[in-house]
């Protein structure tokens, strides 16, 4: 069978040591990526399994019709919406889940608070330029000495969204002397008091109250655009906006005006709409935001878990022996 892997921007897949499971197999790592339908089926023609890295690729229905060959999708990490799972099932193509971690995005998250909140990216930039000690926000429409920083200590922490990443998260501004208030829905608002965490009394208090307001929800028809600009107009000037979930939670071209506001006066995003972004992206032209390029699962230990994880059921498939298969429909329809 012909596997083909996706998307692999460093070239690490070949380095790491569960690529040994594939050794017996004819695979082809894809370093670079294609977006259009023309493309991408050209590329994916000859495949009989694909090998997905998280979401930098949408399998839509209409692509999935053009691949002939294809019976296996195998994802890293777990399935979301780039995937048409009923297109794949209609085409009789399996898709198998992987696993994942909660642990590299939630310590990403972290270091974008504390770089974000002590202006790092910034004096780091100046200093290679000869400016010592200057992190150059001293724009007359944000809040007095806002370029100096602060500390996390004492201030208040809001997080939307309290899965396995936001309590990790909680866990880390509890650390700090932080005030942790959650906001989501009812369980996990019933989950955060029961670990003894605050929650936020409505939503517009969450949105006014919170120093920095981290998002850990899942994209899906309920949460797309969830977050208005609205919301974020009731956010302090000195606040800080943190995503490092899905971009398109927050409704487009909100985050960009709110930020050109003031208010929030910060924001730090690891997700984008489209990706990857062009040079001249709106959010990397503004000096109140930190813009880091989707790394919150790029790092090796979550590349070993989410390959590996994801090798075992392609050689299984192979085999004649699927696991964790989404769709067990296609099974029965397979060409």
């Amino acid at each position: 069978m012909n596997i083909v892997i996706l998307d692999d921007y460093q070239d690490a897949v070949r380095k790491l040591a569960c690529s040994a499971k594939l050794e017996s197999f004819q695979a082809k790592v894809y370093t670079n990526t294609v977006k259009g339908l023309g493309q991408l089926s050209v590329r994916l023609k000859d495949a009989d399994v694909i090998v997905l890295n998280r979401e930098r690729t949408q399998l839509s229905g209409a692509l999935i019709a053009k691949l002939p060959r294809l019976k296996l999708v195998a994802q890293t990490g777990r399935i979301g919406s780039h995937i048409d799972v009923n297109a794949c099932t209609e085409h009789g193509v399996a898709v198998a889940e992987g696993t994942g971690s909660p642990v590299a995005p939630a310590e990403l998250t972290w270091a974008l608070i504390m770089a974000a909140t002590r202006r790092l990216p910034q004096y780091i930039g100046n200093l290679k330029h000869g400016a010592w000690q200057q992190s150059g926000l001293k724009s007359s429409s944000m809040p007095p000495n806002f370029g100096l920083g602060t500390v996390l200590k004492g201030r208040t922490l809001g997080i939307w969204g309290f899965g396995r990443i936001g309590q990790l998260v909680a866990g880390y501004g509890k650390a700090f002397g932080m005030r942790v208030v959650v906001w989501g829905r009812a369980p996990s608002l019933e989950q955060a008091l029961q670990l003894g965490y605050e929650v936020a009394a409505n939503r517009e208090e969450f949105f006014e109250q919170s120093d920095v307001l981290t998002l850990h929800l899942r994209l899906n028809d309920d949460t797309q655009g969830m977050i208005r600009l609205e919301d974020l107009s009731r956010m302090k000037p000195s606040a800080l906006l943190v995503n490092t979930s899905r971009a398109e939670l927050i409704e487009p071209d909100a985050l960009i005006s709110a930020l050109n506001r003031g208010r929030p006066g910060l924001g730090a995003v690891d997700v984008y709409e489209s990706e990857p972004i062009l040079q001249g992206h709106a959010l990397l032209r503004l000096e109140n935001c930190i813009c880091t390029p989707h790394i919150g699962y790029v790092e090796q230990d979550s590349y070993e878990m989410y390959f590996s994880a994801a090798f075992d059921n392609v050689v299984n498939f192979i085999k004649g022996r699927p696991t964790n298969i989404v769709n067990p429909g296609a099974l029965q329809m397979r060409r």
